[in-house]
């Protein structure tokens, strides 16, 4: 799993050009999910995202987490995240899940963050999908399963 985390004061997605979701301050999480990701992905990310002190403290120091500054999550599936660009200039998406093994996944992602009372925000899967977000600092950071650094 892979998954671009933006600090956020303000996001909202719009979902096939009639539904808009949003959050007021947080994070957007854009996932993107590879064939071989299993639940303890899930789990070894959900932690380590939770536990991100990338909110500032008193002292402008990037020093606090989601919980404690009541942040709320926008999450959006993503699987152009996994695109390879080694060949060619047309991207190809050939390690991203299919959607028989990716959906289960984000849907499990969403239930096991909404258990950490996080108030959680979602896009839909495989819809056409409008996200916008005004990036707090810019904080932008990007997290893989499968390189843990």
């Amino acid at each position: 799993m892979r998954v671009v985390i933006q600090r956020a004061s303000k996001a909202a997605v719009e979902i096939n050009g009639t539904e808009t979701r949003s959050i007021s301050h947080g994070l957007v999480i854009l996932l993107g999910i590879e064939q071989d990701d299993e639940e303890e992905d899930i789990d070894w990310l959900i932690k380590k995202v939770l536990g991100l002190r990338v909110f500032s403290d008193n002292e402008n120091k990037m020093n606090l987490n989601l919980s404690q500054v009541n942040g709320q999550i926008l999450l959006i599936s993503q699987f152009t995240l996994h695109a390879s660009t080694k060949k060619g200039n047309r991207p190809s998406f050939v390690r991203a899940a299919r959607p028989d093994v990716a959906i289960p996944l984000y849907d499990q992602f969403i239930k096991k963050l909404k258990s950490h009372s996080v108030i959680v925000e979602t896009g839909e899967f495989g819809a056409d999908m409008q996200v916008s977000l005004t990036n707090d600092g810019p904080v932008t950071i990007i997290i893989d399963t499968k390189n843990k650094e």
